[in-house]
């Protein structure tokens, strides 16, 4: 078995990561002191030199996305497959219960997912958002359920009577579904 290597103990390096340390703790105190000089530039955008204008909040590469902007997208989402928005291509209202369900059941899954990690804002944003999406669905289930029992709304989602144009009138609704 060949001989255990030999630790040879260098403090050249222990200098060395000291003298960084140190370097590193000064450029840390003149970014701070630059920031504080900054705040104090009326106009000035944080992090941005002193007189510069404040980012285009517009602009794509300034947008920063947080925990809100999840529950506006996953809420919108909802809204849209429950008629509250109309398809952008077509500019008719999409009724598509089963879709607006996983995406209001996915919200769920981030509330119980995150308990106890949510800032107290971040929770009742979830919260109020939750409760209000599974208010519009109720309504929206019983009205469809209440138009299909008029015979207005087929099982397949065409819609029927006087005036009506044939075809899906709830695109992406699994026929036979259930609507509650």
């Amino acid at each position: 078995m060949p001989d255990d290597p030999k630790i040879i103990v260098d403090d050249d390096w222990k200098r060395q990561a000291k003298a960084e340390k140190a370097k590193l703790a000064e450029a840390e105190q003149a970014k701070a002191a630059a920031a504080a000089s900054k705040a104090a530039a009326p106009g000035a955008a944080p992090g941005s030199p002193a007189g510069a204008p404040s980012p285009d909040p517009d602009d794509p590469a300034n947008y920063k996305v947080d925990f809100n902007e999840l529950l506006r997208l996953l809420g919108t989402q909802a809204l849209m497959y429950m008629g509250q928005f109309p398809d952008p291509q077509t500019g008719k209202a999409i009724i598509a219960l089963d879709a607006a369900k996983v995406h209001i059941d996915m919200l769920g899954v981030l509330e119980d997912k995150t308990k106890g990690n949510l800032t107290d804002e971040e929770q009742q944003s979830l919260e109020g958002l939750l409760g209000e999406l599974r208010m519009v669905f109720v309504e929206i289930s019983r009205g469809v359920a209440k138009a299909m029992q008029e015979g207005r709304i087929g099982p397949r989602g065409e819609i029927r009577g006087a005036g009506a144009a044939p075809g899906p009138a709830m695109p992406g609704q699994n026929p036979g579904a259930s609507m509650l």
